[in-house]
């Protein structure tokens, strides 16, 4: 059992280069956002009234726009109908906010206009909030039937197949995550521009806030990805001593 777990980890090494990745990501979406943070937009509008102007522009009337605490904590609930500003973004003028708010915008768009990807993501919550619930009991029962119990190798390889599918969820969700949030900062980046929000060069520096912020959901879906192939792995290898 214990050379169950020393391959585990071991065989997180797999695991290093989409974590330097995922470093590196989260690093340029502080530097950008803290560099263009010091850009005020020539509007003087803060990134709450845009958020707001361009809801309201779009039709979308049953959302509202609030402040959220802590630091680049931005989302939309479409369940609470808000779209959340943290407090580095709400009440700033800087074309890094404005295009972080648009990008939260972008969401409710998707929504109000039945983009069917954003629809699936929401629907993989759901199976990923339960499957993370059975994960790990179904993978330490089947060790338990494959390392303790007498014949228990059906048991216990039965589970652990269960634990892989269940695992392998959470590729998807990240999977269909990427798109989804593709797509809402190609909405935010064409509404700077056919509202007129932002200068063709304030949209340049905003868009490489958003393009930034893409590469951390790159990242998640390669630590997914490469995790689910290391459980795989210590799985196969195990089944192979049996």
């Amino acid at each position: 059992m214990w050379s169950l777990y020393w391959e585990y980890y071991v065989m997180g090494i797999v695991l290093l280069p989409a974590i330097i990745f995922s470093i590196i990501a989260q690093a340029k979406v502080n530097g950008a956002f803290k560099k263009y943070s010091q850009v005020k937009s020539q509007s003087g509008m803060t990134a709450k009234q845009v958020a707001e102007m361009v809801l309201e522009k779009e039709g979308i009337t049953d959302v509202v726009v609030v402040k959220t605490s802590g630091h680049l904590t931005d989302y939309y609930s479409d369940k609470d109908k808000q779209v959340a500003l943290s407090e580095d973004v709400c009440d700033s003028t800087s074309v890094a906010s404005i295009g972080i708010a648009l990008h939260e915008v972008g969401h409710a768009m998707q929504y109000a206009k039945g983009y069917k990807p954003v629809i699936m993501r929401n629907f993989m919550v759901k199976v990923c909030n339960l499957s993370s619930t059975l994960l790990w009991p179904l993978v330490i029962i089947g060790l338990c039937f494959n390392l303790l119990v007498v014949n228990g190798g059906l048991v216990g390889n039965i589970c652990l197949w269960a634990g892989i599918g269940f695992f392998g969820f959470s590729v998807i969700l990240n999977l269909v995550t990427l798109p989804v949030e593709y797509n809402a900062s190609n909405r935010a980046k064409a509404v700077m521009t056919e509202q007129n929000i932002l200068t063709a060069e304030e949209k340049s520096q905003a868009g490489k806030v958003l393009n930034a912020a893409a590469l951390t959901y790159v990242a998640a879906l390669l630590v997914s990805m490469l995790n689910f192939v290391r459980f795989l792995l210590v799985v196969l290898s195990n089944r192979k001593k049996d």
